[in-house]
């Protein structure tokens, strides 16, 4: 039994799809979710193994919904009403979609495959997707408490790594990640981001002092009130990255 989340931001597309579902068997819809934000929580609660999944939505997109979640992730059938970006770019990459209105043949066609794809193929398909997102356009999902939020990157003021966690930052609150900072490395724009240590990734926007210290270390100031220690050989590159204009640069005494 194949168990199903339906996520589409107007229900008559929902009731469509279950009402098409309903002819396909092994099939079990769990939930339905109306934006990506509600979508990404209800993935990570449930864990589906098939999400069928709208591209546009308010707020939220379904690729970047894709984009944010954590591994291993569902395998995934985009809807949509014809996007020829998302359409190119999945067939280049070999991820199903299906055009809406949805046809129960092709439907029919897109479960099959599902059911014999190997798990290992469908996750590097919906990575080669989602890597060709422009990059200032990926979101995180960030835990605080027992929930969980989806966060813009230019929501966030930094990253740090604390005893074990990984908290991203933003001007208000403090979440926790299922990343490593290795792992942000590889999914954070880096024209805008930058490691200042082993310990933290800064967004440049958000430095608003560099003060050098003996040793060739320095601190940030940052916007929140917030400082940070820029380890010794970062420190040239994070200057040289930030033109040595952007914030006021001054010897500690």
């Amino acid at each position: 039994m194949i168990r199903v989340l339906l996520v589409d931001d107007e229900q008559p597309a929902r009731e469509r799809l279950r009402e098409l579902l309903r002819a396909i068997p092994d099939l079990e819809v769990v939930e339905e979710a109306a934006d990506g934000e509600e979508a990404t929580q209800k993935i990570v609660e449930l864990r589906p193994e098939l999400v069928l999944l709208d591209i546009q939505m308010p707020g939220i997109s379904g690729l970047e919904v894709v984009s944010c979640l954590p591994h291993p992730r569902p395998k995934v059938i985009f809807c949509t009403a014809f996007d020829q970006y998302a359409v190119d770019a999945f067939e280049l990459h070999a991820v199903d979609y299906l055009l809406k209105p949805v046809n129960r043949i092709r439907l029919a066609h897109a479960i099959e495959r599902i059911r014999q794809e190997d798990p290992i193929k469908a996750e590097a398909n919906l990575n080669r997707v989602t890597r060709a997102m422009p990059l200032a356009n990926r979101r995180l999902l960030a835990r605080c408490g027992d929930r969980y939020r989806v966060v813009p990157q230019r929501e966030i003021v930094y990253f740090s790594s604390e005893e074990g966690l990984t908290r991203l930052h933003t001007r208000d609150r403090e979440y926790v990640l299922d990343l490593t900072l290795n792992d942000l490395e590889e999914r954070l724009d880096t024209a805008v981001f930058f490691r200042i240590s082993r310990a933290a990734i800064v967004n440049l926007d958000s430095i608003i002092e560099v003060r050098p210290l003996i040793g060739g270390t320095a601190d940030l100031a940052l916007t929140t009130g917030a400082a940070l220690e820029v380890s010794r050989r970062r420190l040239r590159d994070l200057l040289e990255r930030m033109g040595g204009a952007t914030p006021e640069v001054r010897p500690e005494v």
